[in-house]
Order: C-alpha cells, then sequence, then structure tokens
C-alpha cells in the first residue's frame, strides 16, 4: 500500500499559487455574499422607486421625499434616523442615520447623495430597465436621472449593510450613514451646508463614499475596476477688469487698451504660469463691452458695446482643481499676483475666489484603505484595484472630511453618462460593489479604535 503521509502536502505544491494565496471567506462573509445576491431584485425595485421620484437640487420637496421613502429602510436595520433641514441654505436638507455598536471598535461614516442634476422640468424623469437587443430580455443596465449618480450609490449601500445585518456583523459596527440633499449644487452659505458633515469626519475613523466605481483601461485596453484614494478640489473665480473707454480710435495710446485687451493678456499669462501637475483651469464664460454684468445666478451674462468703443468692462468666471490644499494656495497666489500686481494700459484688475469643494489628497491613510479593500478582492477571487489617477474623478463631499479622517471613493456602482439623458447604471457591478463594501464595513467595524 502507498505511503499517504505526504499526500496532502504534495497536493498543496501542486496547486497554483493564486489558489494557495487566496483567502478563504469566513462564515459570515459567505452569508454576506449570499444575501446580497439573494436581495438584488429587492434592491433594484428600491432603486426604481428612487430614480422615479425627481430629487433634482433645487427641488426641495422632491429631495426630502426621496429622504422619506429611505428612512423605513434604514430603520429596519437598526438605524435612528434625523432629518436636518438645511432650508435656510436654499437647499431641502440632510438625512442622517446613526447605527450604534460596540464602544472602542471603529466608527464609520458613509456618505452619498438624494439629489440630482436633473429638476423637475427636465425631461429625464424615469427609470427604464434597457433589453438586449439579441433576446429581447432584461439586461443588465438600466437608464434614469440619478440611477448611478446617486441613488445607485445609496442602494449598494443599503444592500450593503442588510448583508451585514444577515450574517450579523452589523449588530456591533458604529455607522453613520450621511446622505446630502445639495451635492450637485450645494446650499449657501456653504460653510453652513456642510457644517453638519464637517463635524460627522471629526468623529468617524473611516470615511466611505459611495458615489461610483472608476474604471479605466489597463496596459491591453481591458475596462478595469479602480481604487479611488484621491480627489481634486473645485474652486471657482471671477476676474473683472474696468478700463477707460473712448472712441477706438484712440487705442493702444494714453487711453490704454482697453478691458478685454487686459482680461486676455490676464488670462494668456494665468494658463502659462499656473499650471503643474494634477492642477487644472478652466476659463468658462466671457463677457465685456462698454457695459456688461453677471447675472444673479453667475451662469448667465450680459453685454452691449460698439465696435468704435474701447470696451470699459471685462469679465471672465472658471474654475481651479488642485490636489492638495497647499497646491490650492500656490495656485490662488500666483493668480492674484498676476491679475492685481501687474501694469495693464489703462485698465484695472480684480479677482475673487468662492467657496468650493476641497482637495482629497492622497494620504498614507487612504492608500491603507485601499490595501483592505484588496484583501477583499483576494478573498473574492477578484484581482487588485489600482489607485486611479486623481485627474480623472471629480470633486465630491467625502473632500469635505478629508482633512480628519483616511477615505475611500468609489463604492457606487459603475456607470455611463452621469449627469446626461444618457446616465446609465451597470446592474451587475450594483451587486458587486455591494459585496465589496459589506466585507470591507465588516472587517473595518471589527478594528479596535
Amino acid at each position: 500500500m502507498p505511503n499517504l503521509r505526504f499526500a496532502p502536502l504534495l497536493a498543496a505544491l501542486l496547486l497554483p499559487a493564486s489558489a494557495m494565496a487566496a483567502p478563504a471567506l469566513t462564515v459570515p462573509e459567505q452569508r454576506m455574499v449570499a444575501a446580497v445576491e439573494t436581495n438584488e431584485p429587492r434592491d433594484l425595485a428600491l432603486l426604481e422607486k428612487l430614480v422615479n421620484q425627481n430629487s433634482g437640487s433645487r427641488n426641495l420637496a422632491g429631495v426630502e421625499a426621496v429622504a422619506n421613502m429611505l428612512r423605513p429602510e434604514f430603520e429596519a436595520l437598526g438605524f435612528a434616523v434625523r432629518w436636518l433641514e438645511m432650508k435656510h441654505t436654499g437647499r431641502a436638507g440632510h438625512f442622517i442615520a446613526t447605527h450604534k455598536g460596540w464602544p472602542g471598535t471603529k466608527r464609520l461614516l458613509l456618505i452619498g447623495h438624494l439629489d440630482t442634476v436633473f429638476e423637475a422640468d427636465s425631461p429625464f424623469q424615469t427609470y427604464t430597465r434597457l433589453i438586449t437587443i439579441s433576446d429581447r430580455k432584461p439586461s443588465d443596465h438600466a437608464r434614469g436621472p440619478g440611477v448611478a449618480d446617486n441613488k445607485g450609490g445609496v442602494v449598494a449601500m443599503l444592500a450593503a449593510l442588510r448583508a451585514m445585518a444577515a450574517a450579523g456583523t452589523l449588530k456591533d459596527a458604529n455607522v453613520v450613514a450621511f446622505l446630502t440633499g445639495d451635492e450637485e449644487d450645494a446650499g449657501e452659505p456653504q460653510a453652513v451646508a456642510r457644517a453638519d458633515l464637517i463635524a460627522a469626519g471629526k468623529e468617524a475613523d473611516v470615511a466611505l463614499d459611495f458615489e461610483g466605481l472608476a474604471r479605466d483601461e489597463d496596459a491591453s485596453g481591458k475596462l478595469v475596476d479602480m481604487g479611488s484614494i484621491a480627489r481634486r478640489s473645485a474652486y471657482s473665480w471671477t476676474i473683472g477688469v474696468m478700463a477707460k473707454s473712448g472712441h477706438s480710435s484712440g487705442v493702444f495710446s494714453a487711453s490704454g487698451d482697453g478691458a478685454i485687451y487686459a482680461l486676455a493678456r490676464i488670462l494668456a499669462a494665468i494658463r502659462a504660469e499656473v499650471p503643474e501637475p494634477n492642477l487644472t483651469l478652466n476659463v468658462g464664460m466671457i463677457t465685456g463691452g462698454a457695459e456688461a454684468a453677471l447675472a444673479a445666478d453667475l451662469a448667465h451674462a450680459s453685454a452691449t458695446g460698439k465696435t468704435n468703443i474701447i470696451p470699459a468692462i471685462a469679465i471672465a468666471r472658471g474654475d481651479l482643481r488642485t490636489l492638495s490644499p497647499e497646491q490650492n494656495a500656490r495656485a490662488q497666489e500666483k493668480m492674484s499676483a498676476i491679475v492685481e500686481e501687474r501694469a495693464y494700459p489703462g485698465a484695472k484688475a480684480t479677482i475673487t475666489f468662492e467657496d468650493g469643494y476641497p482637495p482629497m489628497a492622497q494620504t498614507d491613510g487612504n492608500r491603507a484603505l485601499l490595501a483592505k479593500l484588496n484583501d477583499v478582492n483576494a478573498a473574492l477571487g477578484l484581482p487588485a484595484m489600482a489607485p486611479l489617477d486623481p485627474l480623472k474623478r471629480g470633486a465630491g463631499d467625502i473632500s469635505f472630511v478629508a482633512a480628519d479622517v483616511p477615505g475611500l471613493v468609489g463604492l457606487g456602482p459603475a456607470s455611463t453618462g452621469d449627469h446626461t439623458p444618457d446616465e446609465t447604471v451597470d446592474l451587475a457591478s450594483l451587486t458587486l460593489q455591494a459585496k465589496r463594501a459589506a466585507l470591507l464595513m465588516s472587517r473595518l467595524a471589527a478594528e479596535k479604535r
């Protein structure tokens, strides 16, 4: 009879390295994966219901209606829910759900938003499950306003929390879900509109953002899931130029060059001298003439003038996106010097910077969170997610807490066409993201502070 004492060792040596290295899911993690799959029809029904309720940022009643739809979903999981009225900022409010768990374990802050860019007068209002052309059956894609950004993200969050509850890992978890009602168009003053989110960040140990999963091409050109550990800022600026006016025959003389020439020189200098890696500047609107003004919404402008009048006024508006507070301060200092300290014949210029979304810099804490997410990927048999180039990710609410707590972005589903009438969510990715989030949150919630 052959000697079988070394058979297990021999079998292990013959396994592929990937099979030997892959960690097994624990029993609770297996339950979470199964729960997400079982609850998928429920999740998709909730997504359709949420999408069919308009919640444009300025539709205050619609945003609150979405919050009311979500309240029983969170309360059924043991969360205490409160509605934070924000009408004094011109917006509906924020939805805050708190689950108290075991003392001394890490406190998780989950971030999403109730509002969309599609207001009540938009023609894009309903959820549509797309059909495959070959067999005319429902596909893994759906289209609708906010179907991904961010109602799909909120549904992924809830799906993960329900899976945790089914596996018994939620009962001891300390979790706050903070869903803003004005992410797409923040209330004013911004310091008031974001004060409570910032306070929640100071109390948390980890922040997880449920906006969309980023995908990018790998070396072979294949789209792969990416980890997001940084977001750039989004600040607005306005340059105003006042100049001597007069008959155009006097231009280039003692009367000066007029406001429009001066503004053109300023913008050219900013374009040449301010950019650096991870920084972009955009000029979004220009107006000028004998008279010119911005509308109250800062998105429209008016001007009058003639070809034989030296323009007395010129205005430009744009944005500034940076990766760190230091980079933002450096850029603003350079821009201010170009605008206000240089001589422009016959003209005087000023620049103002407005409150915006701060940057979420790449930090060791954020990198450590991505490493933990990749441990989850390994347990699920998925490839590791490389960090996304921050130039490919816009600003978001997690940036307001990034200075106080490590964070990870992109736990919502993948999508295309966000902010357009072609917004389409990958429903299979919603289920996958719920599994990733459930495992990651369970592991993080069990860690000591």
